[in-house]
């Protein structure tokens, strides 16, 4: 049975996101890798993102709920799977125990698939499709700038691809298509 390689990181939605930066900064000597108004992405070691902030006044300007505790803190954490078979293989399992993503995605440097857990705590189960150094550098790319999120991918289809053979590489490539939105059961949209 194939259990994540490693904890990878995890998302906050914030209203204080300059503050926020600031003070991972500071705690963890952290160094911004990309940051738009929107988004911003952290690390403090050879991990291309450890933290990442979703900037609610930009996602839900002036909400209802401005500050609600449903809204601002943890959007997700996140797993790695040492690679593709073992993403594919736990999704297989999953599936067939009913437990299904509810957001599936390519998001350039990562091939991902988003879960809830019964209290409705998500998690990203997630393969790195190239190395730290590529990560780095398409974050900081025109393609990373136009399309922060991703293109949405079928699980299905790449199962039955992995299943016939077809070579990891190939597996993790990006594919062509529209940017994904957000699910609004993600936290931000």
């Amino acid at each position: 049975m194939a259990k994540p390689a490693k904890f990878a990181h995890v998302v906050y939605q914030t209203r204080r996101f300059e503050e926020m930066i600031e003070w991972y900064r500071k705690v963890f000597e952290a160094k911004v890798v990309y940051q738009n108004p929107a988004l911003a992405f952290m690390t403090y070691d050879d991990e291309h993102h450890r933290f990442a902030f979703a900037n609610l006044d930009l996602f839900k300007p002036a909400g209802v709920d401005a500050g609600a505790r449903g809204e601002i803190g943890v959007n997700h954490v996140a797993y790695t799977y040492a690679n593709i078979g073992d993403l594919l293989d736990t999704y297989a399992r999953l599936k067939e125990s009913g437990i299904t993503p509810y957001w599936r995605i390519h998001h350039g440097m990562t091939l991902s698939m988003y879960y809830r857990d019964p209290d409705g705590n998500r998690m990203e189960f997630q393969v790195d499709t190239c190395s730290v150094e590529e990560a780095n550098e398409y974050m900081l790319s025109d393609a990373f700038a136009a399309n922060p999120i991703g293109v949405e991918i079928d699980p299905e289809a790449l199962l039955a691809r992995y299943r016939s053979g077809e070579p990891a590489e190939q597996l993790m490539a990006m594919p062509a298509g529209q940017i994904s939105p957000v699910p609004a059961e993600h936290g931000i949209s």
